[in-house]
């Protein structure tokens, strides 16, 4: 053996040095209730085996790190605090709670401790409900079974959970215990490691809990809500949040602000639905340019124009004067009704200040555009008086075209009294004296001239009088002129 084998170096140790300080290092002075933090060394088929920090390792049950689809929830590396619920010389057995062993001194030091114990709701009674614990009976008031109201007690019944004893008294004869105490621990620490993982700007799921007149509340963790403003719940205009969504839905939101709220500990969170999908002004957008037309939905009337929606988020208007050719608009509501689907013409668009001009006229055509082809000078035509001004009636001829009538023509006419007493709506003959297609205006005069009988022609009445001498002849004379 050489010298150095003979004597090692003083750094460095042998295996049964090493295994002698590792001994030294831990501890045989567990007891049952203990809580301890352990770390997973191995998992195994039907456990999962830990360091307790003893000379004998743990093994916690498959079943107590597994959610709801028996998926484990743990792996090695982790480390987990749980409860010391049975051991001996070979076996520590743990548990995430006390469960079945100890008899009545466990229930004591699980109260005196506050550790979480497994019972089982026998039954509802008076206030509360019956708690069957490590062969014990305890009582859970109504209120401390949850943290949300209770609307039908019979529905926990037959149920497990975890408690912690409140209440031990008169030699564990009178046991009160609470489920609250536990969620709402465990609530406060989901709810700080959102907090501490999430800022503002975050994205994250949450689902709906509830709808209010003024937004959704969206929960992000366990009994953390936030708030979705209904200016925040679409791109689009929102009247009701129920348009939008639904209590239970779950929904992707941003967060917009986490402040203080009145209550100590209490967080008010500001959320946006819409804002997490993309602005449609820098995603859509790009789809339109002037001069397309394209459907659309009115979306609200004012004084001056209607709003319509062309994709989720983007509206135009369309002012008042480009409703219709072939009418005068009073308001808006008089041509379209929010809602209503519709075709528009783009005018132009202004992304740097979100504006979009629409036309709904042009989309229908311009009867202006065709006015020459419609009516010729000299005509006569029978129109509808429209309005009575002091300049003279103006008179619509057809849907858009509207001609005016001076007042100092009125008397040229065969009649004038009676066109003096007409109203709005009444038939009257004209003849067209003038068109300008380019201003837009319509010259007229009387259609019943009084230098010009030929007019009778056009009066029913004429049709059905009788004739006499003078008048037959004439009317004979000017048979015989259309004959040649």
């Amino acid at each position: 053996m050489s010298a150095e084998e003979q004597n090692p170096p003083e750094d460095e140790m042998s295996f049964a040095d090493m295994l002698a300080a590792y001994d030294d290092g831990r501890t045989d002075t567990l007891q049952i209730g203990d809580k301890v933090n352990v770390k997973i060394i191995a998992i195994g088929k039907d456990a999962v085996f830990v360091d307790t920090g003893t000379k004998i390792d743990g093994t916690v049950d498959h079943a107590e790190l597994t959610d709801e689809d028996g998926a484990l929830t743990a792996a090695e590396g982790d480390r987990l605090d749980l409860y010391v619920v049975d051991m001996n010389e070979s076996e520590i057995h743990l548990s995430k709670a006390l469960a079945g062993a100890g008899g009545l001194d466990l229930l004591r030091e699980a109260h005196q401790n506050q550790m979480p114990v497994e019972g089982k709701v026998q039954a509802t009674c008076k206030g509360g409900f019956d708690i069957r614990m490590v062969q014990r009976r305890a009582f859970c008031p109504v209120s401390q079974m949850d943290v949300q109201y209770i609307e039908n007690p019979e529905d926990y019944v037959g149920q497990e959970h975890l408690f912690v004893i409140t209440q031990f008294e008169e030699r564990g004869r009178n046991i009160v215990v609470s489920r609250r105490r536990l969620l709402e621990k465990e609530q406060a620490e989901a709810q700080q490691k959102f907090l501490d993982g999430n800022a503002p700007g975050a994205l994250c799921d949450g689902r709906v809990t509830r709808l209010a007149a003024f937004g959704a509340f969206v929960e992000l963790a366990p009994g953390l809500e936030g708030l979705v403003h209904i200016s925040e719940l679409s791109w689009s205009r929102v009247e009701n949040p129920g348009d939008v969504v639904r209590e239970g839905q779950t929904v992707t939101v941003k967060i917009l602000a986490i402040e203080d709220g009145d209550k100590p500990g209490r967080k008010k969170i500001g959320l946006s639905v819409k804002q997490a999908q993309g602005d449609p002004w820098q995603t859509e957008i790009e789809r339109f340019e002037p001069e397309m037309v394209v459907p659309a939905r009115i979306t609200r009337c004012m004084p001056f124009g209607a709003f319509a929606e062309l994709t989720p988020g983007i509206e135009g208007l369309i002012h008042i004067s480009a409703l219709s050719f072939t009418r005068r608009v009073h308001k808006p509501e008089d041509v379209v009704t929010p809602g209503e689907s519709v075709r528009v013409l783009i005018k132009s668009i202004d992304r740097e200040n979100r504006k979009i001009a629409l036309s709904l006229k042009d989309v229908a055509g311009d009867p202006w555009q065709t006015v020459t082809e419609t009516f010729k000078v000299g005509q006569v035509v029978e129109g509808v008086v429209e309005k009575r001004a002091g300049f003279g009636l103006l008179v619509n001829l057809a849907p858009g075209i509207t001609g005016l009538l001076p007042q100092a023509r009125i008397g040229e006419a065969a009649t004038p009294g009676k066109i003096e007493k007409l109203k709005p709506g009444d038939k009257l003959a004209v003849s067209i004296d003038k068109i300008d297609a380019e201003q837009r205006r319509i010259a007229l005069g009387p259609g019943d001239r009084a230098d010009d009988k030929d007019w009778e022609r056009f009066s029913p009445a004429a049709e059905n009088a009788p004739l006499g001498d003078l008048a037959a002849k004439l009317q004979a004379a000017l048979d015989a002129k259309k004959k040649t």
